[in-house]
């Protein structure tokens, strides 16, 4: 017996000694001296009598009875959703439960955590080390199809032992997943096919954000433009880069990945035609059943819809009055007021616009985006990109 539990016991054995050697005594001042109220001492009292010294130990308060626990029909319900999705958290679970079996008395999000921890189907979460969040520079996003967001998860070796590259694609307000393709590398020819069906089935964004690899951004080019993010552009899409080594600033699409991963890497398929398979049936289910906590507990399909902008054959794009419209050479080179820079294999006959800022300064546009600046000097043409942040 611990020894507190020891002390107490001695102590209540004292008061009944008391009590016993003086049973006229005024009873309420024997129960001041001990610190407690009357009502505890009559109970000490009656257990005493009843079961003797073994009864002054401290008891467990157990309800005899609870009208309102969760039945066992319906904890099983509980679990067997869990097993089926082990990755999804109470809140899920319940939404799926009441879109699944609405006759059924579903409890509350915190009562399936407790059933779910009793059934010890619950891990206990790492301790990270949190830092305070990046002020992003970038855009907000309130509407569907105002952003979408781009990425290549993480490669991964099949059962084969090729390599599965995963492209996907999510509408940024929405979280709708609008793609998810396995592809052997993550190179432009393979990518660009993805996001003209992509365009063809949901529309044209405003503006799409990607990170600054292959193929979405290249170093080679003036304005790091790849030739995927200039197609973009010519189709009348702004492309939005992050800043390097700032996953945080595209966090939406970032915990997707971690979803993504969770229901259809973990183990991965034998070949590509079978993982392929899995992003398809996670990607149904993900838009259309999986619950999202920021869309309140709803999934993104009721809130997305198609782009008012279809998908149109690529143009040129169009200056105003105030520059002056060059177009790059097929070798990637400008040539402007007698001297030649290289802008970059993506920008191969393209036609920009240089617009003058000082006397022998321009600005370089390629649509709507600023690129870079020209330096125009006696016996030469140098070419500056933009400097981040």
């Amino acid at each position: 017996m611990p020894w507190k539990e020891t002390r107490v016991v001695d102590e209540r054995l004292q008061f009944i000694a008391r009590l016993k050697e003086d049973p006229k005594c005024n009873f309420r001042r024997l129960c001041a001296e001990f610190g407690i109220s009357r009502t505890a001492g009559y109970g000490l009292v009656k257990r005493y009598n009843e079961l003797g010294p073994e009864a002054l130990r401290d008891r467990p308060p157990v309800a005899r009875s609870c009208p309102h626990r969760t039945s066992a029909q319906i904890e099983d319900r509980v679990v067997a959703v869990r097993k089926e999705r082990p990755y999804e958290g109470p809140k899920k679970i319940r939404m799926r439960l009441l879109e699944l079996e609405p006759e059924l008395e579903v409890p509350a999000a915190s009562t399936i955590g407790d059933i779910l921890t009793r059934r010890g189907l619950v891990r206990p979460r790492r301790a990270r080390l949190r830092v305070p969040p990046h002020p992003s520079p970038l855009e907000p996003c309130a509407a569907p199809n105002e952003l979408w967001c781009v990425d290549f998860k993480g490669h991964f070796a099949l059962g084969d032992k090729t390599r599965c590259h995963p492209l996907t694609i999510t509408d940024g307000a929405s979280r709708f997943l609008i793609s998810c393709e396995g592809l052997a590398s993550e190179k432009e020819v393979l990518a660009r096919p993805c996001f003209e069906r992509a365009f063809r089935e949901f529309g044209l964004p405003e503006r799409i954000r990607s990170d600054n690899g292959a193929p979405f951004a290249s170093s080679r080019s003036l304005g790091g433009l790849s030739r995927l993010s200039v197609w973009w552009i010519r189709l009348g899409i702004l492309p939005e880069r992050i800043e390097p080594g700032h996953p945080e600033q595209n966090p939406r699409h970032e915990r997707m990945h971690k979803t993504l991963k969770q229901a259809t890497a973990n183990p991965t398929a034998g070949t590509m035609c079978d993982q392929q398979r899995a992003f398809d049936y996670f990607r149904a289910d993900y838009n259309n059943h999986r619950p999202h906590e920021a869309l309140g507990q709803t999934p993104p399909a009721r809130h997305y819809e198609p782009s008012w902008r279809p998908m149109r054959e690529p143009r040129d794009p169009e200056y105003g009055e105030g520059l002056a419209v060059r177009r790059v050479g097929p070798n990637g080179y400008l040539t402007f007021r007698g001297h030649t820079a290289r802008m970059g294999d993506p920008l191969a006959r393209q036609p920009v616009g240089l617009r003058q800022t000082d006397d022998d300064e321009w600005e370089i546009y390629f649509g709507p985006l600023l690129i870079g600046y020209a330096l125009v000097r006696k016996d030469s043409l140098r070419l500056e990109r933009l400097e981040r942040g």
